[in-house]
């Protein structure tokens, strides 16, 4: 298998991306329309990749950066890649358009893929000849630090795609999940979100500040999950499983379901977690803290890597 890897699209997921795959031993070939993008994208990667040398998550910085080619048309980058990774805006008209040039112009072999955090497949590659080896990779943010990726086909991805995006995910150090079939928003942004509605309805209710919500997760919740999901949670909460935890526990969790109404993200409260959220953290102090939270993801993937599974 040629390891090639066009990457369409170069802000922060199509960077991340680039990384992902330079540092996995891949030729990198990033493309964005928007050339001030293309010229910021080497500088960020180079920091990046440095950054994520000096924590033990890449091993040679300099050879990945140089395995990145910056190019500017699309047809170009994608002309000899077995790997296609579509980072554009979540509207499914800008990814019909973009798929039917990758469609055109990628080589038959290549499997073609998108970044999209809620669009299934079959709303944007249904009219293209090369339909069957179109498929969602939804990572998550960022993807270099964060190795989780949703694998998700429409009703006509060839079961030799989805396998085959398997592979490559597991050959550039990602964790692939098999979504079995379309859904919106897939997985982990369906989970992301009924925690969200809940936090926000019990901040607007006035039963928690956002300050306290945050460290329920953080410091609790958010313990566990970094290494080990919800079933395995209960399963080793009770003495005898996941059956014992449900005949101990479920009656509560059914009459706290019974309370848990759809929250609409009302204005109001998102007004009072964004004032509060200003206060802890200023408007011109987010970027700083999002370089933060890297090297702190950096630190805890470097930590679970030394860890038996």
């Amino acid at each position: 298998m040629k390891r090639i890897a066009a990457i369409v699209g170069a802000g922060l997921v199509g960077r991340s991306w680039a990384m992902v795959f330079a540092r996995a031993g891949w030729q990198v070939r990033l493309t964005d329309a928007d050339p001030a993008q293309v010229a910021a994208a080497r500088q960020r990667i180079a920091e990046g990749l440095a950054e994520q040398e000096a924590a033990g998550l890449a091993d040679d910085a300099a050879a990945a950066l140089a395995r990145i080619t910056l190019v500017e048309r699309t047809e170009r980058a994608v002309a000899d890649a077995a790997w296609v990774q579509e980072n554009l805006p979540e509207d499914v008209a800008v990814k019909r358009s973009a798929f039917a040039l990758l469609d055109r112009a990628a080589p038959p072999e290549a499997v073609l893929a998108s970044s999209t955090s809620g669009i299934v497949a079959s709303r944007f590659t249904e009219d293209l000849a090369g339909r069957a080896r179109c498929l969602v990779a939804h990572p998550v943010n960022p993807p270099h630090l964060i190795p989780v990726v949703e694998l998700c086909g429409a009703p006509w991805t060839a079961p030799a795609t989805l396998e085959r995006a398997r592979e490559v995910m597991e050959d550039v150090g990602q964790v692939p999940v098999s979504v079995r079939r379309e859904i919106d928003g897939f997985i982990l942004n369906r989970l992301q979100g009924a925690l969200l509605s809940e936090a926000m309805r019990l901040v607007g209710e006035g039963y928690v500040s956002p300050e306290d919500l945050d460290k329920t997760v953080a410091h609790g919740l958010g313990l566990r999950w970094s290494f080990m999901g919800p079933f395995e949670t209960i399963d080793l909460n009770a003495p005898e499983g996941v059956i014992d935890y449900a005949k101990r526990y479920g009656h509560t969790y059914r009459d706290v379901a019974k309370t848990q109404l759809p929250n609409e993200w009302d204005a109001a409260t998102l007004k009072q977690i964004e004032d509060e959220r200003r206060t802890v953290l200023k408007a011109d102090q987010l970027e700083e803290r999002s370089r933060w939270r890297d090297n702190r993801l950096m630190g805890l993937v470097a930590h679970k890597r030394k860890q038996a599974t």
